[in-house]
């Protein structure tokens, strides 16, 4: 594999090419170590991924040093982020400060409000001190390029913040086969996306695993990137064969047909069976 390989897509209304497909930091606390971890970062960006999603949160902080070392010397060549799970703007900016040195850079591609849940949360975002002013004041100072949000609890919560403020350059919500039998983001929160021209990062495409049991690899991605609206799909490969296996997907990427689309929903409910819902997509809130 080579760079190159990975197609790309515009994002949004950001003006950027993104690749279709991004190593996400969540899962850096697979290795041992943090030189393993950014071993496999490089490893990675060596495959020609350039799309590089983390968090302040990831690992203890140790997710953002692995791609600092992993990511040295083509910081320039790679499309970085992170995110805050902070609510007030102090912190928030705290939080950026921490994660700009780890990370060995001077300013991330998007910054990101991570895990936005409840409708408490987007009052904090967005009242008065609220983490808004630091992620406005961040972009203004060049410290971040664009700003988002993050979330994969509510969709209408999704949905709602979207609405309550015209600033978002992206958001990442859940994007996969079976997300659309139960509190669909792809239903309720994708659709405002695209009304927005927010740049939409997919997660939970293979559904934390799940779906493997009746869906393969390529069907998961090529689901996911196939839904209007979806630029970006994070993997959080944790290592480098299944990440060679995700350029393999996206390859010679092509959209689902309509009826390809219904029977991948189909196989995805019927092969988690019982498992659907909030017992498969623990992540999302409980409706009873």
């Amino acid at each position: 594999m080579k760079a190159g390989d990975i197609p790309t897509t515009p994002f949004g209304k950001t003006g950027v090419e993104v690749g279709l497909i991004a190593q996400g930091g969540a899962r850096m606390d697979l290795h041992p170590d943090i030189q393993t971890a950014a071993e496999h970062v490089r490893r990675v960006y060596d495959l020609g991924v350039t799309y590089f999603d983390c968090a302040r949160s990831y690992w203890g902080g140790r997710s953002e040093e692995a791609y600092g070392t992993g990511l040295q010397g083509v910081r320039r060549d790679v499309f970085l982020t992170t995110k805050s799970e902070k609510r007030t703007a102090k912190e928030a900016e705290q939080d950026l400060a921490t994660s700009l040195r780890l990370l060995k850079t001077d300013h991330v591609d998007l910054w990101q409000m991570h895990a936005v849940q409840t409708l408490d949360d987007v009052d904090r975002i967005l009242g008065p001190g609220g983490a808004i002013e630091a992620f406005e004041a961040a972009k203004k100072a060049g410290t971040c390029r664009f700003i988002g949000f993050t979330g994969h609890y509510d969709p209408e919560v999704h949905a709602a913040l979207l609405r309550a403020y015209d600033g978002w350059d992206t958001v990442m919500m859940p994007v996969n086969a079976a997300d659309h039998a139960y509190l669909s983001f792809e239903q309720t929160a994708l659709p405002v996306a695209m009304e927005r021209g927010v740049g939409v990062q997919a997660m939970k495409v293979f559904g934390k695993a799940h779906l493997l049991r009746s869906l393969n690899p390529t069907e998961c991605l090529r689901y996911a990137l196939s839904q209007p609206g979806v630029h970006v799909a994070i993997c959080g490969a944790g290592t480098q064969g299944q990440m060679e296996d995700n350029i393999r997907a996206v390859r010679d990427f092509s959209r689902m047909t309509p009826d390809e689309i219904a029977d991948v929903r189909e196989r995805a409910v019927v092969g988690v069976g019982v498992h659907t819902g909030p017992t498969m997509e623990y992540w999302k809130k409980k409706t009873a």
